[in-house]
């Protein structure tokens, strides 16, 4: 038997316009849109389309701990060609960490490591 979870336990993922939110606010078990100082915020387009991107490509995508500090990586070939995240290697397998700072949640998928080129650390 096959048993699939959340990716992001505890979020839904909408797309909506403002002026909405209060409709939206009054779905019963919605505790609060995701945002700062009581203003809603979006997701970056980019880590959505990112998450979709290795889902529809088929790949094996699992929740992973939040990380932000790592071995950056850029994938330079192949179906996720132009993704960012970090680079993982366990038990000579390599698994790319997409990290989604607005929530502070992370997924991983396990790629060839052929496919990534290192990128280089920003600094502040």
């Amino acid at each position: 038997m096959l048993v699939e979870f959340p990716l992001f336990p505890g979020y839904v993922f909408v797309r909506l316009a403002l002026c909405d939110r209060l409709r939206i606010l009054q779905i019963p078990s919605l505790v609060r849109l995701v945002g700062f100082g009581g203003q809603p915020c979006a997701l970056p387009e980019e880590d959505i389309h990112a998450i979709q991107k290795c889902l529809d490509r088929g790949y094996q995508v699992e929740p992973h701990p939040y990380l932000q500090v790592g071995r950056r990586a850029r994938v330079k070939t192949g179906a996720l060609q132009g993704l960012e995240g970090i680079i993982l290697r366990r038990k000579n397998r390599t698994r790319f960490i997409l990290s989604l700072e607005l929530i502070m949640r992370s997924v991983a998928v396990e790629i060839d490591g052929i496919e990534l080129e290192s990128v280089a650390a920003v600094t502040c």
